[in-house]
């Protein structure tokens, strides 16, 4: 690997939101500590923290209680007072989570309660009339309100984090891959490898990475959503489908959508790895989700391929946006932990072996939470 010193107190594998995150707060607890920050690629950001949306999301999806919950609550929190701390600019633009029709208001209910268990502050339910008052353009029988909800670029916190990392004394070694986690010369290691978190890690736990594609929305039918505009998500599937992002930048993307993708760290939709492609075509859960969920993903995959389709769907949230003012943008790729019996793991995932650390499911709420994320990870690998 070429690295400076022979040997480390402390190493973390991926200089993602997440690694970065943990090096940090490792190094807050243990000043002066010989870290290394081991990225594979030549830049920061070349994966999931620099191919998502933007948004700082408030908590109110995941259920009351869970990681998720708690480490949003706390990540938003720490990540906006760090944006504040190095003059990052960040927007609480707020988000409307949109019913269109009166069979998603018990889902809706259920959010409104969860929003509130979860001390998101300000939420409320809309009527059809109130709503148009915060998003004039978007229709819908009712929403709910979170005032909360706000848009960052996350390269800048990337970058952000790793000038700090090095201004403790720790090192960010870009063009460092790992293959063997054995290989890293280090006392205690954290592994946050994204994608490949799980063949680094070598657990009964397999990644099923889905792709996911923006689409980009230019004026005059940009100028018809303010903020963020949301659907209500089906609890049992944890992607959100068709919603509406106002970016920091001040550009609008529509997405991401969710298809299962054959090249963990390529992102153009016919790209295939063979080793990525036979791993989850060898999947016994990917066959057991399609048959669970064939109809949603159906539709997913259609969307992505056919503009039209996916403006269909938009124009139930926002009728007036016009087809010749949206394009394909890019791409991300999701890691996303998937079961054998076809069940997708919908929380953060942790193991522990002696002095390895692995994170092996870091969804999202990832990005807002990275904060909190990473001072629960360095807890449990110093204790």
């Amino acid at each position: 690997m070429g690295l400076r010193h022979a040997d480390y107190e402390l190493a973390v594998v991926g200089g993602g939101l997440v690694g970065l995150a943990t090096a940090r707060a490792l190094l807050e607890r243990r000043p002066g500590a010989r870290l290394a920050v081991l990225e594979k690629e030549p830049e920061l950001g070349k994966h999931q923290s620099g191919r998502n949306s933007g948004v700082v999301h408030a908590g109110v999806y995941y259920p009351p209680g869970s990681l998720k919950a708690t480490l949003c609550r706390e990540g938003r929190a720490a990540l906006l007072a760090f944006a504040d701390e190095h003059a990052i600019p960040y927007d609480v633009c707020g988000k409307l989570i949109v019913a269109t029709s009166s069979d998603e208001l018990p889902r809706l209910d259920e959010l409104t309660r969860r929003a509130a268990a979860n001390g998101v502050v300000g939420s409320r339910e809309l009527s059809a009339a109130e709503m148009r008052e915060v998003e004039p353009h978007v229709t819908g029988v009712r929403a709910l309100h979170i005032p909360e909800s706000a848009v960052i670029d996350y390269r800048i916190v990337l970058r952000a984090l790793a000038d700090d990392v090095q201004a403790r004394g720790g090192e960010v070694l870009l063009g460092h891959e790992v293959t063997h986690v054995d290989e890293v010369p280090a006392q205690r290691v954290v592994v946050c490898a994204g994608l490949q978190a799980d063949r680094l890690a070598g657990s009964g736990h397999r990644i099923a990475p889905f792709r996911g594609d923006y689409l980009a929305i230019a004026p005059p039918s940009a100028d018809l959503v303010r903020g963020l505009v949301y659907p209500v998500p089906d609890p049992a599937f944890p992607f959100l489908g068709v919603h509406f992002t106002r970016r920091i930048d001040g550009q609008v993307w529509a997405g991401p959508n969710a298809v299962p993708s054959f090249a963990r760290e390529r992102y153009r939709r016919s790209s295939v790895e063979p080793r990525d492609a036979f791993e989850l075509l060898t999947s016994p859960g990917i066959y057991r989700l399609a048959r669970r969920y064939w109809r949603t993903g159906a539709g997913e995959i259609w969307r992505d391929v056919v503009r039209r389709a996916a403006v269909r769907e938009m124009r139930r949230y926002v009728p007036e946006l016009r087809l010749r003012d949206v394009s394909f943008g890019p791409a991300g790729i999701r890691a996303q932990v998937l079961e054998r019996d076809g069940t997708l793991v919908d929380d953060f995932l942790l193991e522990r072996r002696g002095d390895i650390l692995h994170v092996i499911n870091a969804p999202s709420p990832a990005a807002t939470a990275c904060l909190a994320i990473g001072a629960r990870v360095a807890e449990e690998l110093l204790r």
